[in-house]
């Protein structure tokens, strides 16, 4: 039995472990890991010894994708893993049940309400004009007694709530 550690698994190791540092421009309480935007590490078993990063945004037209992308070829480079080869899969579109039970937990202490889990073949629609209730609890202090003010926050996924007991103003991670 071979006990020896392959080298290709080690470096792909470092890179997810670099990775899990490398901050979300627009919330950046968390990672691109636990938002679930890294899908994929890998050599890319070419000439020029590349490492592979597989990449898939929040959404097709997130602006902060070029950030992300300089982001992980810095950090990546910066840990002496380079080069590094990104590659940008949209199919199948993200979605919020790909962040992680970390990433959960601090979009809550960031003052987010993280999505809920979407069920297998529900789809969730944004709407973008009604204004309604939605049983949003509070990250504060985590009463459902919330009211959506806004279908958008800061970023198109998020929108604006309120919490009627504490009466603090708080974003929900929209899931889609």
């Amino acid at each position: 039995m071979n006990t020896a550690q392959d080298p290709s698994s080690t470096r792909v190791q470092r890179a997810w472990d670099v990775l899990g540092g490398v901050l979300d421009p627009e919330v950046p309480a968390l990672s691109l890991c636990d938002l679930g935007i890294v899908r994929d590490v890998r050599e890319a078993h070419e000439a020029d010894d590349a490492l592979e990063v597989v990449l898939t945004p929040t959404y097709s037209g997130c602006p902060a994708t070029e950030v992300i992308e300089r982001s992980v070829v810095e950090a990546l480079d910066g840990a002496g893993l380079g080069p590094v080869k990104l590659r940008l899969q949209r199919a199948p579109a993200w979605t919020t049940d790909w962040i992680s039970a970390e990433g959960r937990r601090k979009l809550r202490e960031y003052g987010i309400a993280p999505p809920t889990p979407v069920e297998p073949g529900a789809a969730v629609p944004i709407r973008l004009v009604t204004r309604r209730k939605v049983a949003v609890a509070c990250p504060r202090c985590g009463s459902l007694h919330t009211e959506q003010l806004s279908a958008f926050g800061a970023t198109a996924c998020k929108s604006l709530h309120r919490c009627l007991d504490c009466r603090e103003p708080f974003e929900h991670f929209k899931p889609i």
